[in-house]
């Protein structure tokens, strides 16, 4: 399982190269559904063929229905037997929610944490999009429009709005693939002002109706109070928090003198390396803040999977879905 590992696709590819962007699309697809084909299949509780749990309309009793389908009210009122028959939910709607922030234009290995948040989102969107199934997405961070009137797109497109760019639910193999397209195309983040991690749950608590699986893609750098729309969407949606990392923001090198940017905001800070306490002290706070990032998304009641551009994220993946199977 541990194999050659599958390096996500670069988000920086020109207009020229549109033939290359696509076959390293389709060859993510393949390595996605060759490793993970059908363990997800029949892991979203209600979400399948069956009864369902939406009341519809009532219907005289006929031998053989449930007599837990009993509509009581219904029959004292009419004098004759009722059932009541329920809407079975047979599609999952799957939303993406993409940090599209400059801290994810950061990576000292073998790609950048945006190339590593494209190759999650490619990775559910292959594993939900069969049956009927849709993808939605939606990035947030440097807002496209704000102030610009400017609104998501209807059914059949997207568009920008003060939220990021959003991506209606679409279903099939080509929507997949446009989907993705999309969001290789947006590159890297522009300046201006942000929609943060907070804002951006709200929004999605209030977009998706209908119960389904939201995936958050994030580095969790975010300092808004996410906690609390985090839990909100986990009372009603199946919530998976996919975290990306890069090894450097765990430590640092001992190279001497370094500058160090804040890609959110430019600040820039000497800092000497060579200096073990420095270097300590550094990756304590690192260890305690992903400590406090795990422990607030479990308290939220969300999955969580953390990806890093150092490791094999298909096997982390793998690993993550074989044991979210295995406690089912």
């Amino acid at each position: 399982m541990r194999g050659r590992q599958v390096k996500p696709p670069s988000v920086g590819i020109g207009s020229s190269d549109v033939v290359r962007r696509e076959d390293r699309l389709r060859q993510l697809e393949m390595a996605v559904t060759r490793k993970l084909d059908g363990l997800l299949q029949g892991d979203h509780l209600g979400l399948v063929p069956g009864g369902g749990t939406e009341p519809a309309d009532g219907r005289l009793y006929a031998p053989g229905d449930d007599v837990r389908r009993m509509d009581w009210n219904l029959t004292a009122r009419t004098g004759v037997p009722h059932v009541r028959t329920t809407i079975a939910d047979r599609e999952l709607e799957t939303w993406l929610v993409i940090d599209g922030s400059a801290s994810l234009d950061f990576g000292t290995a073998a790609c950048e944490k945006r190339d590593l948040a494209l190759a999650a989102a490619a990775t559910f969107t292959f594993l939900t999009i069969r049956g009927g199934n849709r993808v939605a997405a939606s990035i947030f961070g440097p807002d496209e429009a704000r102030g610009s009137g400017a609104s998501p797109g209807g059914a059949g497109g997207s568009g920008a709005s003060p939220g990021g760019m959003v991506i209606p639910p679409r279903g099939g193999r080509s929507a997949a693939l446009a989907l993705l397209r999309r969001l290789e195309q947006r590159g890297r983040a522009s300046d201006g002002p942000s929609t943060t991690l907070a804002e951006a749950l709200r929004r999605i608590r209030l977009t998706a109706k209908r119960r389904g699986l939201i995936v958050l893609i994030t580095d969790l750098i975010d300092q808004s109070p996410w906690q609390r729309e985090l839990r909100a969407l986990a009372l009603r949606h199946e919530v998976v928090v996919v975290e990306v990392r890069d090894p450097r923001e765990s430590s640092l090198p001992a190279v001497g003198l370094l500058m160090l940017v804040d890609p959110e905001t430019g600040r820039r800070l000497e800092v000497q390396t060579s200096n073990a306490a420095v270097r300590a002290r550094f990756a304590e706070a690192a260890a305690a803040r992903q400590t406090q990032n795990a422990r607030q998304v479990k308290g939220t009641g969300a999955a969580h999977l953390v990806l890093s551009t150092d490791r094999d994220w298909l096997f982390d993946v793998v690993r993550f879905v074989a044991a979210r199977r295995h406690r089912r």
